[in-house]
């Protein structure tokens, strides 16, 4: 009887799990914007807040609040747009780079693997017919994408107002569903939900400027051409972890070279990266994201790759918070302890250098 019970048990849980998935993979277009909206909810909650202590009206302070990222956002966005055409004014001067460069790698293959030019002619043409159709179906999923990409972002913007609006009774909402003598701890447990999601939102968005400034310095005393487009690309693609950083210096490297970039200029990207990532991860992490997140770096992959299966980039981008959120919940639920065991880590006690240095500066005061 026990063992029918223990394996009935764990079907149910699968099943659970099983309908969970399901539920998330095809119902990603209503899920998506509403996580981000609240995460950015949770983000703009501090200036909300300030904003009404100050005796502003509770709906303006919201839309006051919404109205500076927006504005910080489209700042961003006008200055990339700017960088962009300033790289589109000297398209011919590219293609005329990109051309010497095919011509040098035709040469290559010529001369060391006895592949003629007429025969790397006959190959690219068959491989024009055969990806003819595929630029056209590619120009098509851009513009479905970017089309999508504004209705998401509106319907983000409307749910982030609806979301900081409505707070109170979504907190009422919430408390009212536990016994009494639960209710303290469940409002214990949504002010640690949201003040972990705060410190890593504002960490990762204070993070972002850093690199913006550590990338710009560096790429342009190596000479990089549109430095602080480049900068501000390593620093945007730092909302994916770990592969991130990796990507957009790929890139930086990858048009430096198109662009007849000299060993030189690669040795300097490839050093601003070393340098930018061993202060980011001693320096920067520490002091600037510091423990907002208690996860430990299994729950983080594992949390990543299940977020890009479910979700794709968007579930990366928004796998750690969630997570680290989710822990906290566990961490408050007698029966789910052992599973924020699982995602959290041990407290080290031997201080690094970023504690170290907030001490410092707190003994200093």
């Amino acid at each position: 009887m026990i063992y029918r019970t223990k394996v009935f048990n764990a079907a149910a849980i699968l099943l659970v799990l099983t309908l969970l998935v399901v539920i998330l993979v095809y119902g990603k277009p209503f899920f998506v914007p509403i996580a981000f909206a609240g995460l950015l909810g949770m983000l703009l909650l501090p200036v909300c807040k300030w904003l009404q202590a100050k005796g502003v009206n509770h709906a303006i302070s919201v839309l006051l609040s919404l109205m500076i990222f927006v504005i910080f956002l489209a700042s961003v966005i006008a200055f990339v747009s700017w960088q962009i055409s300033d790289i589109a004014e000297n398209a011919s001067q590219l293609e005329q780079q990109i051309m010497q460069k095919y011509q040098q790698l035709r040469q290559y293959l010529s001369s060391e693997y006895g592949i003629s030019p007429e025969k790397q002619q006959q190959m690219l043409k068959e491989q024009q017919q055969s990806s003819s159709g595929k630029v056209s179906a590619t120009l098509t999923a851009i513009i479905s994408g970017f089309g999508g990409f504004l209705t998401n972002l509106l319907l983000v913007m409307v749910y982030a107002f609806l979301f900081m609006y409505f707070r109170a009774r979504i907190k009422g909402f919430i408390v009212r569903l536990v016994p009494d003598s639960e209710k303290s701890k469940t409002v214990s447990c949504i002010q640690k939900t949201q003040q972990t999601a705060q410190k890593y939102l504002k960490g990762l968005f204070l993070m972002i400027v850093f690199l913006w400034v550590m990338y710009a310095i560096g790429f342009t005393i190596a000479g990089v051409k549109n430095a602080i487009f480049f900068a501000i690309l390593c620093g945007l693609l730092e909302i994916i972890p770990f592969v991130g950083n990796l990507t957009g210096t790929a890139l930086t490297l990858l048009m430096s070279l198109v662009q007849g970039g000299d060993m030189n200029l690669v040795i300097g990207i490839l050093v601003t990266y070393g340098l930018v990532q061993f202060i980011q991860s001693y320096l920067l992490e520490p002091l600037v994201v510091g423990s907002g997140v208690d996860i430990n770096p299994m729950a983080t992959i594992v949390g990543l790759v299940a977020g890009e299966m479910l979700w794709g980039i968007p579930g990366m981008v928004i796998a750690i918070p969630l997570i680290g959120m989710l822990k906290v919940i566990f961490d408050h639920i007698p029966v789910m302890q052992p599973y924020a065991y699982l995602l959290g880590q041990d407290k080290k006690e031997s201080k690094g250098i970023g504690e170290r240095i907030k001490g410092w500066f707190k003994s200093k005061k």
